[in-house]
């Protein structure tokens, strides 16, 4: 049960991500992968504040943030821009979203 509701969240998450990617990502900036790493990590951090454990947390936590966040596309994205440019989109990508974990937690507990 647990591994279809993690499938069942990744299955919304991941072609929301793939639209705002679309969307939103640049030549120039890649706002959507910054966009949806940010709110996928507040919604997390939101979800552990509120205790979110068992299917919940399979279905919104794993499937659905772990769907909508993504790892390669920051990687992509980080290196297609180049030492200087790249080292500033990772800073901000992991600073914001360590961030916004933060604030979903501090909302929420």
């Amino acid at each position: 049960m647990t591994a279809l509701l993690v499938a069942l969240g990744a299955a919304v998450g991941a072609p929301t991500r793939f639209l705002v990617g679309h969307l939103l990502d640049h030549h120039r900036f890649a706002f959507g992968t910054l966009l949806v790493n940010i709110v996928g990590s507040t919604l997390l951090g939101a979800f552990a504040g509120w205790g979110m454990t068992g299917h919940d947390l399979a279905l919104l936590g794993v499937g659905f943030c772990g769907g909508l966040t993504t790892y390669s596309a920051f990687a992509v994205r980080t290196h297609e821009k180049g030492w200087a440019r790249g080292s500033l989109y990772a800073a901000l990508t992991v600073l914001l979203s360590l961030a916004g974990c933060a604030l979903g937690f501090a909302l929420t507990s």
